[in-house]
């Protein structure tokens, strides 16, 4: 490699970013042919270069679909507040079984790394969506009396039966109108038995919901959504999700949206759901938490003196029980959280091991996982339905009637058909179908059982002992402080 090519390859690298990736393809040819014919020096090509980059308006560029691009800068801007110094963006890209790991960073004045990024198109939906279409900018010139409506796009069958059911109710028709003084800015026409309104008259949530339907997702691409129950209902929060799954596995779609709803985060698979815990030792993505581990995590309502994160509510029952069976005062002082799966359980521990809970905090694997550091494993060393109905069928299921309100036969028939079956996760449903009562009120009922009666008495005091020096233990640091 010459001399001019080393030169112009340094040229390069201090021009990094998106204006300058580009225009250097042209300027590499420009200062080649310039080589060539004329043997100009090094410094009249930085100067090419130099002069080519000034010329890049500031305004972001677009994507190869004319989307429009974003930079970090336009999530993290220098305000007359703050000045935005020594950050750095981490992200992962995932290419077949291949992940890596770049950073866009700002150590001073200027974002670096912005040549790592792959190319894919991207849609970023923020809350702008649901501003009320009156208060939008440049929205109140259409309502001046010489404004009259222009095109509008109905929607076809498909969407404004999918719009109907999301929203739950149905329209006679809906569509997305311009008006003759300005062909850019969108307003939402509907129309229900027989009367029809624009976005000036709608709710936020109708307008949100249409503008989410008919948005123009790419395919392949990535869509980010903030907030994406605001305005919305509950009912409406669950039909919009399981909407765009469909549109998401169509087009092959990667949607990323924020909430703090349940509804939302009942509607997506486990390993879907993330949380970022904040603590004072920085931040964590745990990945396939519950529900009810988010929200316990985003609640600021009291709670009770232990926190202890438990795999699922079928662990936290036999837990409970135990409790109430062998120190009932203990089990007011506790809160179960189910975690989900046990990875995330795994985390936690790791959390707890290292002092990062500002208060008393267990962790509790099931019985059926290996051990974890930083967590406590559940009784049996088996899964708790395993351990629980195993050793209540040794009893011949002796007090399960008495407990549910059943025939004792009907008791021994069902439990014993569902305990035949090779899935243990399906013993409780085949059983409680059969008895005709909710599986979770049989669940109780087993676990107070066992807890009664065939506990193994040395591993649940063992258990017991370590809530009471958890919550003791937090008392002592509470009045340490005082």
């Amino acid at each position: 490699m010459g001399k001019s090519a080393r030169n112009l390859r340094r040229t390069r690298r201090r021009y990094a970013g998106a204006a300058a990736r580009r225009v250097f393809p042209t300027v590499l040819r420009a200062a080649g042919d310039r080589q060539r014919r004329q043997k100009e020096s090094y410094s009249a090509m930085v100067e090419l270069i130099d002069e080519q980059v000034g010329r890049i308006p500031e305004a972001p560029s677009r994507q190869s679909d004319g989307r429009r691009e974003t930079y970090a800068s336009d999530f993290f801007p220098d305000t007359p507040f703050e000045k935005i110094s020594g950050a750095v963006l981490r992200f992962s890209v995932r290419e077949g079984d291949h992940s890596t790991v770049k950073t866009v960073t700002k150590r001073t004045n200027r974002w670096r790394g912005y040549s790592s990024r792959r190319q894919r198109a991207v849609e970023y939906l923020d809350l702008r969506r649901i501003q009320p279409v009156g208060a939008r900018a440049g929205y109140g010139k259409l309502l001046k009396h010489n404004v009259n409506e222009g095109s509008h796009s109905p929607f076809d069958d498909s969407l404004l039966s999918r719009y109907s059911t999301v929203m739950g109710k149905q329209y006679d028709a809906a569509g997305i109108s311009l008006t003759d003084v300005d062909s850019k800015k969108k307003v939402p026409v509907m129309q229900v038995s027989r009367a029809r309104y624009s976005g000036f008259h709608q709710g936020a949530g109708e307008i949100a919901a249409a503008e989410l339907l008919v948005a123009d997702y790419p395919r392949y691409g990535l869509v980010v959504i903030d907030e994406i129950e605001t305005s919305l209902h509950p009912r409406a929060q669950r039909r919009l999700m399981r909407d765009l799954a469909t549109v998401a596995r169509r087009q092959d779609i990667q949607f990323i949206v924020s909430t703090h709803s349940s509804f939302i985060l009942n509607e997506l698979p486990e390993r879907a759901r993330a949380y970022i815990i904040n603590n004072p030792s920085g931040r964590r993505i745990v990945t396939g938490v519950s529900p009810e581990f988010a929200m316990t995590q985003m609640d600021e309502e009291a709670h009770p003196e232990c926190d202890i994160y438990v795999e699922d509510d079928r662990s936290a029952a036999m837990l409970s029980e135990i409790l109430v069976a062998v120190e009932p005062d203990l089990s007011t002082r506790v809160m179960f959280t189910p975690y989900g799966s046990a990875s995330v359980g795994n985390t936690l521990g790791i959390m707890k091991f290292e002092g990062r809970f500002s208060k008393p905090t267990l962790v509790f694997l099931d019985g059926d996982q290996e051990s974890s550091r930083g967590c406590h494993t559940l009784p049996g060393k088996d899964a708790p339905e395993r351990v629980v109905l195993g050793l209540l069928k040794k009893i011949e299921w002796e007090g399960i009637a008495e407990r549910i309100g059943r025939d004792f036969a009907d008791t021994y028939d069902a439990l014993g058909r569902a305990t035949s079956l090779a899935d243990h996760h399906e013993w409780l449903r085949e059983a409680a179908n059969w008895l005709r009562l909710g599986s979770d009120h049989l669940w109780q009922a087993l676990c107070a059982e066992y807890s009664g009666r065939v506990k193994d008495e040395e591993e649940v005091q063992a258990i017991v002992q370590k809530i009471k020096e958890e919550i003791d233990g937090g008392t002592r640091q509470l009045f340490s402080r005082c």
